[in-house]
């Protein structure tokens, strides 16, 4: 496996998959200044790609690796934690990280190139589209959705049955009780969109 992205989010992701016995063979970072990277082979500036190469892009920024996603077509990997707990119905999309103690339950739909973080608690039913990051200790309730490349906040919960659109920020520690369109930026509780954000794809 690959890493894409020399950063503290990579750092997490190269530990899960160490716990799960998965050999990390290089790093690779588009700054040319980096020169090393904690104690994993740093491989400098990605050019190209060998068809054995297995990728997980390692940033944090779901613009980012939208970005990077639509340029690069090596095979995606998956890094899953052994701690989290993750219904057998769950399905999960290529190049999709999954922290530890996140919380996943019956029939749920998780995109590509998804960050789910620490202790994020998804719930039954929820579909979650493709470059989506849950942050730690947040937590969705049954029949969510949440829009391509969205952000949830540390913190925040989404009631039952909300739909989050495409590209929108949910502020940290927010309470989600209706829809959020897209590309609103929502804060407090109850949530208001408080700006729309403007995204250069």
């Amino acid at each position: 496996m690959y890493l894409y992205g020399a950063s503290g989010h990579a750092k997490v992701i190269a530990e899960t998959l160490h716990e799960n016995g998965i050999e990390i063979e290089g790093v690779f970072d588009d700054n040319i200044s980096i020169e090393s990277f904690v104690d994993l082979p740093f491989c400098g500036v990605l050019d190209r790609i060998q068809d054995h190469q297995e990728f997980i892009i390692s940033i944090g920024s779901n613009i980012c690796r939208k970005k990077i996603a639509r340029k690069l077509f090596p095979r995606w990997g998956k890094a899953i934690s052994k701690y989290a707990n993750i219904s057998a119905s769950v399905h999960i999309g290529e190049g999709t990280v999954i922290m530890k103690g996140v919380s996943i339950n019956v029939d749920v739909t998780v995109g590509r190139h998804v960050i789910l973080n620490t202790n994020c608690s998804i719930d039954h039913d929820c579909i979650i589209s493709d470059f989506v990051h849950v942050s730690p200790n947040a937590a969705l309730a049954g029949n969510v959705f949440v829009g391509e490349g969205s952000h949830i906040g540390t913190g925040a919960c989404v009631i039952p049955g909300v739909k989050i659109g495409k590209w929108a920020i949910i502020g940290a520690g927010s309470v989600i009780i209706k829809d959020i369109p897209d590309y609103a930026v929502v804060v407090g509780n109850p949530g208001k969109v408080i700006k729309y954000n403007i995204v250069e794809l």
